[in-house]
């Protein structure tokens, strides 16, 4: 091989898209509704449960461990109602990107992250639909990379048809971009 034909120019960061200039879409409003109603279920059959053991009249509960049940339940339910209210601020750091060569999702309240694939790396893609989330018309996307067992990332709270619109517009880009 001839070391005149390789090339290996210098790249300007600054003539590089930058990430802030995608055209984030967020997650559907219906997401954080679901979200909020499930930990908000989760966190009262917690302590509903809590409760239950603590207050039961069936075993005698010594003072040493009712003291333990009680801040144990307490933090408990504390973590709980952190992790409702984590949800609500983070919901609109929550956004997708899909461009004409990669597919973008963001998230995170305190460390926040930002994932991009691009579409000729995507192996496969997955719609996935929970029960709660087909009750409310949503869709989660879940994009595999060559080479991983695991999904690459997920896309949770999409409309169903926004689902199946970006599932159907990688497939049939992937596909025409290999045949090129």
């Amino acid at each position: 091989m001839s070391t005149d034909t390789f090339q290996n120019v210098p790249v300007s960061l600054a003539e590089q898209p930058q990430l802030s200039a995608l055209q984030w879409q967020g997650l559907a409003p219906s997401y954080l509704r679901l979200v909020l109603w499930v930990d908000s279920i989760s966190v009262l059959l917690f302590t509903g449960l809590w409760l239950a053991i603590y207050l039961q009249p069936f075993w005698p509960v010594n003072q040493t461990f009712g003291n333990i049940l009680l801040l144990g339940g307490g933090v408990l339910s504390l973590c709980g109602v952190l992790a409702i209210g984590h949800s609500y601020l983070a919901f609109p750091h929550q956004a997708y990107a899909l461009r004409q060569h990669d597919l973008s999702y963001r998230s995170g309240l305190f460390f926040r992250k930002c994932v991009t694939q691009p579409i000729l790396r995507i192996q496969h893609i997955e719609l996935k639909r929970g029960p709660f989330e087909r009750r409310v018309g949503l869709a989660s996307l879940q994009v595999f990379s060559a080479g991983g067992a695991m999904h690459t990332f997920a896309i949770p709270g999409l409309t169903l048809a926004d689902a199946e619109r970006i599932r159907q517009f990688i497939l049939q880009h992937k596909a025409g971009l290999q045949h090129d």
